[in-house]
């Protein structure tokens, strides 16, 4: 073997060397190498052994399986001893107690090889079992902190799936105890903000932040790229607001205040809203920003109208009222998979829940139009809460066609559907004929002598000219639907009479 020729400085490059060994071990901790299976492989090659990390039930936690004595393993994650060394049929065995955060057992890192250890190798054992215990530690550090964060990501969508059912005594309760105050208010608005899907985490971490954490944030369980803010401050808005502006891409639709057993409204205005934000400039819009075609009807006969269609829910316990009523209503803003999803149950319950809303308002919710009608008379109880004046007093209940026949409100429906007018391809009637086959393009595209992808594109084409998302389904569709059936250009939808002898059964129209 050559001498040294630097006066006796040890060399640091060769792994056979101390400090070339000790380095490629540190290397180990450094942020881009902190792996048990790397540590272990390592150990196995520099060895020239068979290497297991193992824990106090014999489950392997890294290397390759190693026979093991129970009682020994034992002595050592019980602590009484912290090594041994043996030999056992031809093997030499080299066990290390390897320390784990508490409550969790201490581990074992066993090394066989069929060479007996010298110093040098039993060095290299002790200290790679000692970079074991950090990088244990630091996952089970890590560990515990997802599971910290996903438990409270779990709490806050549970708070909002018992707001959207109305269950505002329950939300309170669990949200108590992690965020007090939270929900100590009557009152709330709700934003959706939108990005990508893989924007996602990092933006709800970004809206916790800008509004102190003073509001409720959830990841959206239906749609990947949303979060959903429900909050009490009024500041809350400006807030958000501020963060889409700097981030390319984010955009953030807002409702208006509600309190807080409407918040499954309140989202529906919030997910409206976010369909005008992504064509606005500022990337923001808020419900209210908009008019409404309900605010532009008598609200004493819209009171009296949305009485008599809902009616027979009114026999229902006020539980199951509250529970038919908010997966009606979204499901009729969004799909059946997407609302179980926001709601935290099946699609089928959700499907069920919507049959036996439909079946007790004896109409058919494969009609656009119905779905129209019964929508607007959802969002009109949620904004009528109280009996406006001249409710109740007129002889005869109020009929669709009254509502929809006030000058103000066809003079809407006038201007919203003229919109449409300039464009060659008479986009008002494939968006009319689309309607009234129930949004089905295949349909539509027979009626019209079209392909499905032209009637289809024909439907795009219309959004960004109505500032609304149509194919999306939802309140937007449903506020150009009634706008239609205000401009006389579809026929009234066929709602089956709450009472005998409602005026808009069939047998009255």
């Amino acid at each position: 073997m050559a001498g040294r020729q630097d006066g006796g400085r040890q060399r640091t490059s060769g792994a056979g060397e101390p400090a070339g060994w000790a380095q490629e071990l540190l290397d180990h901790l450094r942020p881009a190498g902190r792996d048990l299976n790397r540590v272990v492989a390592w150990l196995a090659g520099i060895a020239r052994a068979a290497v297991a990390l193992q824990d106090d039930t014999g489950r392997l936690l890294a290397g390759t399986r190693v026979p093991l004595d129970d009682v020994l393993v034992a002595d050592l994650t019980s602590g009484r001893i912290a090594s041994a060394a043996l030999e056992d049929r031809g093997r030499h065995l080299r066990l290390v107690r390897v320390e784990r955060s508490r409550p969790a057992p201490a581990a074992v890192l066993a090394v066989a090889r069929e060479e007996p250890f010298d110093r040098r190798v039993s060095d290299i054992v002790t200290h790679a079992a000692q970079v074991l215990e950090l990088l244990l530690a630091g996952h089970e550090s890590t560990a515990a902190g997802h599971r910290l964060r996903r438990a409270t990501s779990d709490l806050r969508l549970a708070i909002l799936q018992l707001l959207m059912v109305e269950d505002t005594v329950s939300a309170r309760r669990v949200a108590a105890g992690l965020w007090p105050g939270l929900l100590d208010t009557d009152t709330a608005c709700v934003y959706v903000v939108e990005s990508s899907p893989a924007e996602r985490d990092r933006l709800a971490e970004e809206c916790l932040s800008a509004t102190g954490e003073r509001a409720l944030v959830v990841r959206c369980p239906a749609v990947d790229g949303h979060v959903i803010v429900l909050a009490p401050r009024d500041t809350a808005g400006q807030e958000l607001r501020t963060l889409v502006g700097r981030r390319p891409g984010v955009f953030v639709g807002g409702s208006a205040r509600q309190g807080l057993a409407r918040t499954a409204a309140a989202y529906g205005q919030a997910v409206s809203a976010l369909a005008v934000a992504r064509f606005r400039p500022e990337k923001a819009a808020l419900y209210a920003e908009r008019t409404r075609p309900e605010r532009l009807m008598d609200p004493a006969a819209l009171h009296d109208w949305t009485a008599d269609v809902l009616s027979p829910l009114d026999r229902l316990s006020h539980h199951t009222r509250a529970e038919l009523i908010a997966t009606t209503r979204l499901g009729l803003e969004f799909t059946a998979v997407n609302a179980a999803k926001v709601l935290g149950v099946s699609r089928n319950t959700v499907r069920a829940r919507m049959d036996r809303v439909e079946s007790l308002l004896r109409t058919d919710f494969a009609d656009l139009t119905v779905r129209a009608a019964v929508h607007l008379a959802l969002n009109a109880q949620v904004g009528l809460a109280e009996p406006p004046p001249g409710a109740g007093a007129r002889a005869g209940a109020a009929r669709l066609t009254d509502l929809l026949a006030g000058p103000a409100l066809r003079t809407w429906a006038v201007d919203l559907l003229g919109r449409l007018d300039p464009d060659g391809r008479d986009l008002r009637r494939t968006l009319r004929t689309w309607i009234a086959a129930g949004g089905n393009a295949e349909r539509a595209a027979q009626q019209l002598g079209m392909h499905a992808q032209t009637v289809r594109e024909h439907v795009r084409s219309a959004e960004p000219v109505l500032e609304r998302q149509l194919l999306a389904a939802g309140s937007d569709l449903y506020e150009v639907v009634l706008a239609h059936l205000a401009a006389g250009d579809l026929g009234q939808p066929l709602l089956h009479g709450t009472k005998p002898g409602h005026p808009d059964s069939p047998v009255h129209e």
